[in-house]
This record gives structure tokens, sequence and C-alpha cells, in this order.
């Protein structure tokens, strides 16, 4: 009986020390370097949630590659929404710093993206809640960087930094 109480408490003691181990650097893994996400709505269609899917995309965002604010035009990034901190919104990277934009809706028909901001849209225009919308955004509110499709299975790809022919800026800051 001695032998059996004395396993179960080394086995105890084994798996809490495990657990203080595992998870801070499972927060931390999750909070600095990647994490995944699933993606609800029809902003990003065709891109993610293509029309007709049963179910939606969950994608893996990548943490590490927006630490230094380092984006490139058609990235798709998540960010947290400038009209609600609550929310985390998922939109494709159209212009950066100094380029100037033609918009689709916004109150300006041009704008000029400040410095410290990007302009971000959703692939399916008129139902997507982006810059349009908003204006520009500021690099502070950049959460992570959509690298991978991970589920449905048969969608698994690698997401490509495309910026549509038609949304190109108008003027490029030379970097």
């Amino acid at each position: 009986m001695a032998q059996s109480q004395g396993w179960v408490r080394r086995y105890l003691r084994t798996f809490c020390r495990g657990f203080f181990v595992a998870v801070p650097v499972a927060v931390t893994f999750l909070d600095r370097v990647a994490c995944v996400a699933r993606v609800e709505g029809a902003s990003m269609q065709p891109s993610l949630n293509p029309g007709g899917s049963p179910s939606s995309d969950v994608v893996l965002l990548n943490h590490w590659k927006v630490r230094n604010f380092e984006v490139r035009r058609g990235d798709i990034v998540s960010l947290v929404s400038p009209k609600n901190p609550e929310q985390k919104i998922i939109k494709r990277v159209i212009a950066l710093e100094g380029d100037i934009v033609k918009t689709m809706g916004h109150k300006n028909r041009y704008v000029k993206v400040p410095r410290g901001h990007i302009w971000v849209e959703g692939d399916h225009h008129g139902h997507s809640f982006d810059s349009n919308s908003f204006g520009p955004v500021s690099l502070g509110l950049l959460h992570a960087h959509a690298t991978h499709i991970l589920w449905p299975p048969e969608r698994w790809q690698k997401l490509e930094s495309v910026l549509p022919p038609e949304r190109l800026p108008v003027q490029i800051k030379e970097e």
C-alpha cells in the first residue's frame, strides 16, 4: 500500500512540475510567436471562406513576422479593429505609409497613407468593414500576419502576398 502511494505522489509531483513549466511556455508561444484563429464572415472571400464552404477557414497567425511592423503590400494581416478594440479583424494590406491610394467609398477619393499607418481592405468589396470605412490604420494595431490555411484540410495552403492589380496604390513611396 505504501508503495502505491509513493508512486502516486511521484506521478503528481512530476505532473505538476511539467504543468507549471509547459503552461508559461505555451502561453508565451501563443502570445509572441504564433497562434491559430477561425476566420468568420465574407469580407475576405474568395481568399478565405470561399462561397459555399460549409465551414470557416482556420488560419495560422504569425506574430513574429509583424514584431517590427514589417508588412508588405498584399499581406493578409490580423489587427485590432479601430472601431471596436475587443474585436480582431483580418484584411489585406493595400498601401503602406507614404503611398497614395484610390479609395472605394471613403469620404476622400484619394488618401495619402500617413507615417506609421497602413491601408487595409477586405477582398470582397462591399462586404468588408475596412479602411474605406475607418481610414488608415495605425501599425500599432497590427496583431499578426496570416501565413497558412490550416482547416479545412482540402484547403491547406500557404497564403501568398498578392495585391490585386486593380488595387495597386496610385503612387508608391520610394523605398
